[in-house]
Parts: C-alpha cells; sequence; structure tokens
C-alpha cells in the first residue's frame, strides 16, 4: 500500500498543484480533506501541476471526520506534520501505507486533528523560522520517506 500525503484544508492552488505533481513522480496518493480555500478546478492548481494532475490518484474527503473513517477502517497510520512536535523527521521510520498529513498554510490544524495523529514530527529549522513553504515540506518528507522505503 502506497504512502498517502494528505492536505488539511489547503488554502493555496499553486501549493495544492505542485504537490499533485511530486506525488505524481513518486507515485504517492493525494488525499485532500475540504473545505479548500480554491475551487480544485481553479487555473492555478492546473498551472503548477501541470500536465501531472492526470497521473495524480487523488481522493477529496468533505470533512476531516470522514477522512478519519476512511483512514481507521483502512487500518492506516496518521503521521502528523508540525512546528508543534519535538520528534524530527529524520529520527523516524516510515511504513508503508503511512498517511502522512500538512495542515492549511494559513493556520495549521485544529487540536483534535493533532490528537488524532499517531505520529507528529517536525522539520528541523534555523531558529527564528517559523516555517516552510507548504509544497517544500510536502517534498522533503516524501523525499524520506520515499528513501527509506525505497518505493521510487
Amino acid at each position: 500500500m502506497p504512502i498517502s500525503i494528505a492536505l488539511f484544508q489547503p488554502d493555496i492552488a499553486g501549493n495544492t498543484g505542485a504537490v499533485l505533481r511530486t506525488a505524481a513522480c513518486l507515485g504517492l496518493t493525494i488525499e485532500i480533506i475540504e473545505p479548500t480555500g480554491f475551487e480544485l478546478s481553479d487555473r492555478a492548481l492546473k498551472r503548477a501541476g501541470m500536465d501531472y494532475l492526470s497521473l495524480a490518484t487523488t481522493t477529496k474527503h468533505p470533512d476531516f471526520e470522514a477522512f478519519e473513517s476512511w483512514r481507521i477502517a483502512e487500518g492506516r497510520r496518521l503521521v502528523l506534520l508540525t512546528t508543534k512536535a519535538d520528534a524530527v523527521v529524520w529520527d523516524f521510520a516510515f511504513r508503508d501505507g503511512d498517511v502522512v498529513m500538512f495542515g492549511r498554510e494559513t493556520a495549521g490544524v485544529p487540536d483534535h486533528v493533532h490528537e488524532a495523529a499517531d505520529a507528529r514530527l517536525t522539520i528541523p529549522m534555523q531558529p527564528g523560522a517559523r516555517s516552510m513553504n507548504l509544497s517544500a515540506s510536502v517534498s522533503l518528507v516524501a523525499g524520506e520517506a520515499v528513501r527509506q522505503l525505497r518505493i521510487a
């Protein structure tokens, strides 16, 4: 079972398009938890994803509760990337089937999503840096997961 990248209520179409392109290239699936801050047919999404959108395996979930029902039924582990974690992504052992979640660009994820996560990880950054761009973060973490599992 491939790793999935879950985007919790993404705000920026261009970031989501870039994530879809990365996932398509690496053979990962994408879970989009709605509502989004844009229409999924948005021109910016298509421009960033280019012709890779047709290669991306994407599932839309109408809300977090529907996503959680799906994830639990599938028996998949939820790995949350957050600036509020102590565990570093480099020290984590990814597994086939993990769902790696990234929060909204403007607000992250609410507390109940943090509580649902099986693991919470952070990307180490220089002092004073708040966060990385969403698509850059996904690329970095997806690359590490693929490296560990040797799936691409």
